[in-house]
């Protein structure tokens, strides 16, 4: 079997649980005193790199997780390695900086791959914030590897990587050569809780410092946000005694 070398890119996201807010100024969602955790499809995408490393042992080099965000975002890298990353590399942002673009994210994450020389990438499919779901495959075409993208099981066999996908009404099988860039969906896995032992672990796990300024290859972003707006409050349903009060009512709303 081929040396695998992983690289998983990872995202500091407000956490799952939490209701958004829009901001008093309605330019974005209101951030500061927020709570924030991973990215939930990335934290797939960290599990699934750990459970190829406990089946193919001997196979698994190297797992790193790569993450692009202001300071805070060390907090996502030591997550990830209480999971089981060996390393991981910080490009750290403004505090105030506006969230990067999927093609700013992905000229950044390939000049990082060209540094690490994995030869596999795992990232979840999309990160809940922006809900771009465009960095992976714009990483693949920039690298020009080969990519699978909703990956709901991968299995390894030799060089060759096969990705079963969910598709409407069946599976869709993809086989591909390493390298690759797969794309992880929620039904791939359920991600191990990280144990307080593994915690204080990696707070001794090396985190390699960058900034955005080490990068000579970067896009700029090239959308403007003109207004947030919270979604309009629905109206409530109301009740018909039968058939001929429906179809009036529905007359009644212009929807026949």
């Amino acid at each position: 079997m081929a040396s695998l070398r992983i690289l998983v890119p990872v995202k500091r996201a407000i956490d799952y649980a939490v209701r958004p807010r829009v901001n008093s100024a309605q330019t974005a969602v209101e951030t500061a005193g927020v709570r924030h955790s991973m990215n939930p499809f990335d934290e797939i995408s960290v599990e699934e790199a750990v459970k190829l490393r406990e089946k193919h042992k001997s196979a698994v080099e190297d797992i790193v997780a790569v993450s692009i965000g202001p300071p805070k975002t060390v907090e996502a890298l030591r997550t990830a390695m209480a999971i089981g990353c060996d390393r991981s590399v910080h490009v750290e942002t403004p505090e105030a900086a506006d969230m990067l673009e999927p093609l700013q994210a992905a000229k950044i994450l390939k000049q990082v791959v060209e540094r690490e020389k994995p030869n596999l990438i795992i990232m979840g499919k999309q990160s809940i914030d922006d809900d771009f779901s465009q960095t992976g495959q714009m990483l693949a075409g920039l690298l020009g590897w080969g990519q699978a993208y909703g990956a709901s099981e991968i299995s390894v066999d030799g060089d060759t990587l096969t990705v079963r996908r969910e598709v409407d009404g069946g599976t869709d099988v993809v086989k591909g050569k390493l390298p690759m860039v797969v794309m992880a969906d929620l039904r791939l896995n359920t991600p191990r809780f990280a144990t307080l032992p593994n915690i204080m672990k990696a707070k001794k796990k090396k985190v390699d410092k960058m900034k955005l300024e080490d990068f000579k290859e970067r896009a700029e972003n090239r959308l403007k946000t003109l207004k947030v707006a919270e979604p309009p409050v629905r109206q409530g349903g109301g009740t018909v005694e039968n058939v001929d009060g429906l179809i009036s009512r529905l007359k009644e709303l212009g929807a026949l």
